[in-house]
């Protein structure tokens, strides 16, 4: 007899084992050196990049939606390689931290300190190594250019609102990728919350950073203080976004016991 699928005969984790798995992953975190921490953190700024060029050549061609779609393969390669994205630490090593251990926290301090300083110290190396001497295909530079004009067009308060929602974003699916067992899941995960940030031309803190650095190779009408102070903006908004709007919620909706959001 030919059995029909059913989606109900396959049904995800409750959120308090989603959290667990959370939790597991915080207290790995947490506890390694700073070794293993820089060269993963330098990683993920080269991982950025490839993404930032996915999107500029892919839009230069074919458009802006094709491009964040391009873009999403960034996220993919730091889900699966394992490396250490900044926004992702908003929510799980906060999920591992410990009230009776100081050490934990002291760690979470290193973390996001230290983290999104070699982000930046490895996408600008491989920006630069790409933006030198015509790396990349004809057109591309002027594509970049006005991806971080945009960028750079936001006045204060909108570019505080659209890095809450890049925290949100990017933290709801380091809730999905860390909390699900199923590599192809993460990898779609991944991939669709990295098209969205590009869509939105969300204000992410590294990802953002580094395409302004890219589009000021490349001629861009901005400074240095320019990119400064979007960063101290795009990191506070990130933040709030990521603690307050995923990581609060979905540790209430876990510890409550219900799976109801």
């Amino acid at each position: 007899m030919r059995r029909t699928w059913n989606p109900a005969w396959v049904p995800g984790p409750e959120p308090e084992k989603m959290y667990a798995h959370v939790e597991d992953e915080g207290r790995r975190r947490l506890s390694r050196p700073p070794l293993q921490l820089a060269s993963t953190s330098l990683v993920a700024g080269f991982d950025v990049v490839f993404g930032i060029v996915a999107l500029a050549v892919v839009q230069h061609h074919h458009g802006h939606v094709a491009g964040s779609i391009a873009f999403g393969i960034a996220f993919v390669f730091i889900v699966v390689g394992k490396s250490e994205l900044f926004t992702e630490n908003f929510l799980v090593p906060l999920a591992a931290l410990s009230r009776d251990d100081r050490g934990t926290w002291l760690k979470l301090a290193e973390l996001w300190t230290f983290s999104p300083i070699v982000n930046l110290i490895g996408g600008a190396i491989l920006v630069l190594v790409v933006t030198s001497h015509g790396v990349l295909p004809e057109g591309t530079g002027e594509t970049a250019v006005e991806i971080a004009d945009k960028i750079d067009e936001n006045g204060l308060l909108t570019a505080f609102l659209s890095a809450v929602a890049a925290g949100a974003l990017v933290t709801l699916m380091t809730w999905m990728v860390e909390a699900m067992e199923e590599m192809g899941i993460r990898v779609l995960a991944a991939w669709i919350a990295g098209a969205l940030l590009a869509l939105g031309s969300f204000n992410h803190v590294i990802v953002v950073t580094l395409e302004l650095i890219f589009g000021w190779r490349y001629g861009g009408d901005y400074g240095w203080g320019d990119i400064a102070g979007n960063f101290g903006v795009a990191a506070l908004g990130n933040l709030v976004g990521g603690v307050v709007f995923v990581t609060l919620t979905r540790t209430g909706q876990a510890r409550s016991g219900s799976g109801s959001p």
